[in-house]
């Protein structure tokens, strides 16, 4: 019956959007915690991690500003812990991999392919900035290639499968689940493979339906039932493509790293509020969320016991 459930992904903070975009944007290691058990108390069953300075927000990929949030999210809830191992996308894959490889977490997230990363499109819609790094941050995706060699993502896979964590392989685009087949045949990932097709964000696939359909089609060709298909939409697509995901028999992810809104022109006040409009997408399908232990059981995780926090 567990297969049968939808696995709501929440992913509290990430390392796109600034302070300045949302006075609600978890950034210090309190409000990374409370953001993550609230989603959970909501309805995900998986929370997603980044960690940023708590003074100005800027992404920080240092396994210590971890520990702080996932010692006290453990204490907390039961919720199955996913770590970043993209990080910021200037940053080089040795730095983005140790706080999974320190930590060694049920899942963590793995980018599949290099791709341009264009994050200066929010120039237009945002004026007043608290910090110089976040426009300068923006400004640079204009000549930003988000590195992710076939070196890198097997130096990534070779150390992190000794920790028995498994991945949420994010794909931006049709090459990226070629490239996860490439892995897959070579024997360095196991199924049930966790993908999560992403949408929307520029330098990758669109959000259009036949987008989403495509790599659905791709995917299934690419996999068979040896796979857990998951989306993502970035920003205003975010809840049309959960539906189309929850229709198709897919998971979904929302958080504040993907939008920081809930609704035309109205910011969400809490990740736990984009959880629960996706729990009432799904439930209003006649469908069910996974608990945290069914989540455990489809994707065959180690268990909260085995992770190093």
């Amino acid at each position: 019956m567990a297969e049968r459930k939808v696995i709501i992904t929440c992913a509290v903070t990430g390392s796109i959007h600034t302070p300045s975009m949302s006075p609600y944007l978890p950034v210090t290691a309190e409000e990374i915690a409370d953001a993550a058990v609230g989603a959970a108390e909501a309805g995900a069953a998986i929370v997603h991690l980044h960690a940023r300075n708590p003074v100005d927000g800027r992404p920080d990929q240092t396994p210590a500003a971890f520990e702080p949030f996932l010692r006290a999210i453990k204490e907390r809830s039961d919720v199955v812990v996913n770590l970043t191992t993209g990080g910021s996308p200037f940053m080089t894959v040795e730095e983005r991999i140790q706080p999974a490889k320190t930590w060694k977490p049920e899942v963590a997230s793995l980018n599949m392919g290099s791709m341009n990363f264009g994050l200066f499109p929010m120039l237009k819609r945002y004026k007043d900035w608290k910090h110089a790094w976040e426009p300068q941050m923006l400004e640079n995706s204009r000549d930003l290639v988000f590195r992710n060699s076939f070196k890198d993502i097997e130096h990534a896979l070779r150390t992190l499968n000794e920790t028995g964590t498994r991945y949420e392989f994010e794909c931006y685009d049709t090459s990226h689940l070629y490239n996860l087949h490439h892995f897959w045949k070579e024997g360095l990932v196991q199924a049930p493979l966790f993908v999560q097709t992403v949408f929307g964000l520029l330098g990758g696939i669109g959000a259009h339906p036949e987008d989403v359909q495509h790599m659905k089609r791709t995917a299934d060709r690419l996999f068979g039932d040896q796979y857990r298909w998951s989306v993502l939409g970035a920003g205003r697509s975010q809840m049309q493509i959960v539906a189309m995901s929850a229709a198709m028999g897919g998971n979904v992810r929302v958080g504040l790293e993907d939008s920081l809104w809930a609704g035309k022109g109205r910011l969400a006040e809490s990740n736990a509020e984009q959880v629960r409009q996706a729990r009432a997408i799904v439930e209003g399908l006649g469908l069910q969320v996974a608990s945290p232990d069914e989540a455990r059981q489809i994707l065959q995780l180690k268990g909260g016991d085995k992770v190093a926090f």
